[in-house]
């Protein structure tokens, strides 16, 4: 699994470059350009009324906290505005802007359309990001998502919103499926690294065999084959 555009290589030059000065990866211009120029951010937060649904979500493994407002057209479910704030790295400012673009060009997306955005359709429209960032795009994927079941639930469709539970996978530690693929999109590819994480089958090892198997799962879902 390898970073886009990086290099492993003592001395490497790029856009960002490791403490070491081993590792490096470069960002594609449309990341740079939405990094530099953030389309639909939003500096304060808004007045009450101007917007009809937010979603947020955070990761304390990179240190980003994000939250995003819409204004959803009630007649057509359409969303007609998309801002956002973070405070974020530089992949996940230029995610969230690419989103804000995403949701709302032509017309804006419907709500049954945003929500099956993937992390990898916005990778695809900012022409690529680290695989070590990919989790980036995936937190504001969630957070659109959740964006999306707040509206739902202001105006009362509660059988619209969509419930992403978390499975038990280890009962000692309580490490579910979804502290699993967090650890991936972080960047752990092995059992080893994900048990550093997350400490997951450690004095359980039967439990180990099906711990692997997500493993590949989520390698396979975002990252694809090896």
């Amino acid at each position: 699994m390898s970073d886009y555009k990086s290099k492993t290589t003592k001395g490497a030059k790029g856009d960002v470059v490791s403490h070491d000065k081993k590792t490096s990866w470069f960002y594609t211009d449309i990341v740079k350009e939405h990094f530099f120029n953030p389309q639909n951010f939003l500096s304060e937060n808004p007045k009450e009324g101007v917007f009809n649904a937010m979603g947020k979500v955070g990761s304390p493994a990179c240190g980003d906290e994000l939250r995003v407002w819409m204004r959803v057209d009630p007649a057509t479910e359409r969303i007609k505005e998309f801002k956002w704030k973070t405070f974020g790295c530089g992949s996940a400012i230029a995610s969230t802007s690419m989103t804000s673009l995403m949701v709302t060009e032509g017309g804006g997306m419907t709500l049954g359309g945003a929500r099956k955005i993937r992390p990898q359709d916005i990778m695809a429209r900012l022409g690529g990001l680290p695989a070590r960032k990919f989790h980036c795009s995936v937190l504001c994927d969630k957070a659109l998502r959740d964006a999306i079941n707040d509206y739902y639930r202001r105006t009362n469709q509660i059988e619209k919103i969509v419930v992403e539970a978390a499975r038990i996978v280890d009962s000692a530690s309580k490490v579910t499926d979804k502290d699993i693929e967090e650890a991936v999109l972080e960047g752990a590819c092995t059992l080893e690294e994900v048990q550093r994480k997350t400490k997951v089958g450690i004095g359980n090892p039967e439990i180990l065999p099906a711990v692997e198997e997500l493993i590949r799962f989520y390698r396979e879902k975002y990252f694809g084959n090896d």
